[in-house]
C-alpha cells in the first residue's frame, strides 16, 4: 500500500478525487489522441499509451495495442500481478520527489493533459450485467410500501444475495443523456393497462464492481478468492421507471423499467486504492449457510451523495447515503453468483442495487425519499419533486476520506429528456 502522506509533483487541487494514492483507470480520447487507456491525479490525465512508448514501463513488457484501445478489458485481462505493478510504477514516477520524467518537458507534454481537453469513454465493454439487491434498508423500505410493513423482508433476503440479469448493451458512461422511457403502465385503479411515458422517472443509487479474472464453467468462486476477480468498482446509476416496473415484474423481475438506461462513473478505482478504507459489515442474521462465510473486513466507507439539478437552476442534495451500509457484501455476492458454476468474465460488471441507510436523508432513490410521492422534496428553485422531471440533471458523487486521504471516483451525471 503507497504512504497515505506522500505528495504529487503533479499539482492536486484540495479535496480532490484523485491524489497520488488513487491512480483509477479509464478511457480517454480526444482531437489529438485516439481511444487510450488513461489514469488521472488531480485535474492531470495520463496517456499511459505515450508513456510505455517512451519506454517508462520498461520491463513490465505491456504490447502496445493493449494500451491504445477503447475499452480496459485488455489491460485487465493481463491480471493483477501486471496492473499493479503498473499503478505502482505512477506512484513511483509522479511522486514529488521523482524527477524522471518531471525533467523532461518534451515527455511532460506528451504524456500530460488536462482533464477539460479530453473526453471520458465508456472504461470497459460490458459482456454480462448483473444487479443485486443488497442495501436490508432499501429491500425494507420498498417491502413496507408494497407489501405487509410487518413482513417487509421477503423469507429469502437475509439467506441470500438476491440479484437478477440485466441489460449490458445499455449501459453508458457519465455525461450520457437519455430520453424518458415508455411503456405498459397500469394504474391501481384502473382495469386495463395504457401505454406511454413512465410519470415515475427514478434515479437508483449503486456502486458497481468489474470483473477482473475469468473462472471456467462449473468453477464456483470462493468469499476468500472473490477479491482476486474483482478489478475495481465505479459509481453506477441504475435508472427505473417504477411505473412500468409494477405492472411488468411479476412472475420474472424487472424488464422495460431498467433496461431502457444505466450510467457509470468513467474512472475504475482499484481495491488497492480503498484498502485503508476497509470496514465491518453488518451483522448477518441468522447465520448464513457455508459457502457465503467470510473472514475479515469487507464492507468499505465510501460516502455518497445525490443531486437533482433542474435546467437553469441549481444542484440540490437529496441523498447522502454510505456503500458501508450493504448488508451483502461483494465477495458474497461473487460467490453467491459462481456457485452453481456460473462463469464470469473480463469486463463485466455487478451492480449492488439501491443502497439506502438507516435515515430518510439517506434513502437512495426518491421511491423512497418521497416515499411513493407522499412527501414531495421541494427545491430550491421552489419547485417540488416527487419523482424525476423531464431536464432534470441527476449527479452521483462518492469518496472514502480518513485521516486527511480522500479517495474519489468523480461522478456519474445524466439528463433525462423527454420521451420521443
Amino acid at each position: 500500500m503507497s504512504n497515505t502522506s506522500a505528495k504529487s509533483w503533479i499539482e492536486v487541487p484540495a479535496k480532490s478525487d484523485f491524489p497520488l494514492q488513487n491512480i483509477p483507470f479509464g478511457i480517454i480520447k480526444s482531437d489529438k489522441h485516439s481511444p487510450r487507456v488513461a489514469s488521472i491525479i488531480g485535474n492531470t490525465v495520463i496517456d499511459l499509451a505515450a508513456l510505455n512508448h517512451l519506454g517508462y514501463f520498461k520491463g513490465l513488457n505491456i504490447p502496445q495495442n493493449v494500451l491504445v484501445n477503447k475499452s480496459l478489458n485488455n489491460f485487465i485481462a493481463l491480471g493483477k500481478a501486471v496492473t499493479t505493478k503498473v499503478r505502482q510504477r505512477l506512484i513511483d514516477l509522479f511522486s514529488e520527489n521523482n524527477s524522471e520524467l518531471n525533467d523532461n518537458s518534451e515527455h511532460k507534454n506528451t504524456v500530460l493533459v488536462n482533464i477539460a481537453k479530453v473526453e471520458n469513454l465508456m472504461p470497459v465493454e460490458v459482456g454480462d450485467y448483473t444487479d443485486f439487491y443488497s442495501s436490508m434498508e432499501h429491500a425494507t423500505n420498498v417491502g413496507k410500501m408494497f407489501r405487509d410493513p410487518a413482513n417487509a423482508l421477503l423469507p429469502n433476503w437475509k439467506h441470500l444475495p438476491v440479484g437478477y440479469h440485466g441489460r449490458a448493451s445499455s449501459i453508458f458512461v457519465s455525461g450520457t443523456n437519455f430520453h424518458r422511457p415508455k411503456g405498459q403502465i397500469k394504474p391501481p385503479d384502473a382495469e386495463l393497462p395504457t401505454f406511454g411515458p413512465t410519470k415515475l422517472l427514478d434515479f437508483e443509487l449503486e456502486m458497481a464492481f468489474i470483473i477482473g479474472k475469468e473462472n471456467k464453467l462449473g468453477e464456483s468462486i470462493s468469499t476468500s478468492q472473490a477479491e482476486e476477480y474483482i478489478f475495481g468498482m465505479v459509481l453506477f446509476n441504475d435508472w427505473s421507471a417504477r411505473d412500468i416496473q409494477a405492472w411488468e415484474y411479476v412472475p420474472l423481475g424487472p424488464f422495460l423499467a431498467k433496461n431502457f438506461f444505466s450510467s457509470v462513473s468513467p474512472w475504475v478505482v482499484t481495491l488497492e486504492a480503498l484498502e485503508p478504507f476497509r470496514i465491518q459489515g453488518p451483522v448477518q442474521n441468522p447465520k448464513v449457510l457455508p459457502y457465503l462465510e467470510y473472514t475479515g473486513n469487507k464492507n468499505y466507507d465510501i460516502q455518497l451523495d445525490v443531486f437533482i439539478q433542474p435546467e437553469n437552476g441549481e444542484e440540490n442534495k437529496v441523498c447522502h447515503s454510505n456503500f458501508k451500509y450493504m448488508y451483502w457484501n461483494m465477495c458474497q455476492q461473487l460467490a453467491h453468483h459462481t456457485i452453481n458454476g456460473c462463469n464470469v468474465r473480463i469486463g463485466d460488471m455487478m451492480a449492488s442495487g439501491t443502497i439506502s441507510g438507516p435515515s430518510e436523508d439517506s434513502f437512495g432513490s426518491m421511491l423512497e425519499i418521497t416515499w411513493r410521492g407522499a412527501k414531495p422534496v421541494k427545491l430550491k428553485d421552489g419547485s417540488e419533486r416527487k419523482f424525476i422531471n423531464d431536464n432534470d440533471t441527476v449527479t452521483i458523487r462518492g469518496y472514502a476520506e480518513k485521516d486527511e486521504l480522500r479517495i474519489g471516483f468523480g461522478e456519474v451525471k445524466n439528463k433525462a429528456l423527454p420521451a420521443i
